[in-house]
């Protein structure tokens, strides 16, 4: 399944994307030595990038050093979490990420600054388009290859379901926090571990013969996926833009309800029971009482509290829009062109795994 040209040093089960990346899993792995001064390597690495989020050496760096915060990934030493280089060289990629960001997402004129004016922006900005879609083509076209292939993309997320969003906590307050617990609250299964959306999914993967540990396919997974996951860190693990997280999860809860039920069509298509389609048939109802709460009560009061933060809920909800066109167009292209969506040497590591619980037909 690897080809030899990821053949590359490993830290825990993954691989270096270039220069950058190996230095970080070098300073990770050598936890007893030093950390070295990485600024030159990452400006030569933004210098050297056309395109900062399709990067792949940058956005592997990137999700590594976020992962420290999550705890998310095996051989990650807790130790190195707030290491002074690591942190300078996390913040020297994120600004060429949010400049690029900044640059090419359109953001429409700004409402005024009242809970139902941003909401009714955030609606029409989020409402669905006539256009080809990644949620129609699985419904109607879907290979059952390529519905294993979206699992394995969407697990870099999925797998940690609402822990971005939920750094925003602590930095926001009074009627938006409200509104975020309460989201949150559902996304954590209502105090049911069972029921936590992270592990719904991870029924669904192993239903459909997949590994559902985390970072299982981080190899196989192109920097585009790993932008909009490194987008949702960046914003909600620095408070300047946490009017940007809150945008950024209102847009997401009210594009979500609608093509969750075309991926369900897409995995019944294909015979699968409801051990794989749950996970797809709890958003359509859930986040369709989600959009009103974070479109109006998350978005639109935090805007109307705090003014000054509107400029970043407008930017961070067409980022949203923005980066995850990028992610569906890419597996679009590729599909329709008859290619695997992964990354070159990985097409097969959507195929079941030996072994597996595939018991979702």
């Amino acid at each position: 399944m690897k080809s030899s040209v990821l053949a590359a040093r490993r830290l825990g089960p993954f691989s270096d994307r270039g220069a950058l990346s190996r230095a970080v899993m070098d300073a990770l792995r050598e936890e007893s030595q030093e950390v070295p001064d990485l600024s030159e390597q990452v400006r030569d690495a933004v210098a050297a990038a056309g395109d900062i989020a399709r990067d792949e050496d940058i956005q592997l760096t990137l999700f590594l050093l976020y992962a420290l915060h999550y705890g998310s990934l095996p051989g990650l030493p807790a130790s190195r979490e707030w290491e002074p280089r690591l942190i300078s060289a996390r913040g020297l990629l994120e600004s060429a990420f949010e400049a690029q960001l900044r640059s090419e997402v359109p953001v429409p004129e700004l409402p005024q600054a009242r809970q139902d004016a941003i909401a009714r922006l955030l609606f029409s900005m989020t409402a669905p388009g006539p256009g080809p879609s990644l949620s129609r083509f699985i419904a109607k076209t879907a290979s059952e290859q390529q519905l294993r292939e979206f699992l394995v993309q969407r697990s870099i997320y999925t797998l940690r379901e609402a822990d971005p969003h939920s750094w925003a906590i602590p930095r926001l307050t009074g009627r938006a926090k409200a509104a975020l617990v309460e989201i949150q609250f559902d996304e954590y299964g209502g105090g049911d571990a069972s029921r936590t959306h992270a592990t719904i999914f991870a029924r669904t993967m192993r239903g459909a013969g997949l590994d559902a540990g985390y970072g299982a396919y981080l190899d196989a997974v192109p920097a585009i996926t790993l932008a909009a996951q490194n987008m949702m860190s960046m914003f909600g693990l620095n408070r300047r833009l946490r009017g940007a997280i809150a945008g950024h999860l209102a847009a997401f809860e009210m594009t979500s309800s609608i093509p969750n039920r075309f991926y369900g069509d897409g995995f019944r298509r294909h015979g699968y029971d409801a051990e794989v389609t749950h996970y797809f048939d709890e958003h359509v109802e859930a986040d369709a009482v989600h959009e009103q709460i974070a479109g109006r009560d998350l978005a639109g009061a935090l805007g109307e509290d705090e003014p000054e933060l509107l400029e970043d809920i407008v930017f961070g909800a067409a980022a949203c829009l923005t980066v995850d066109e990028w992610v569906g167009e890419h597996m679009l292209q590729a599909w329709q062109a008859g290619r695997s969506s992964l990354r070159p040497g990985w097409e097969q590591a959507a195929e079941p795994v030996a072994g597996a619980d595939a018991g979702g037909r």
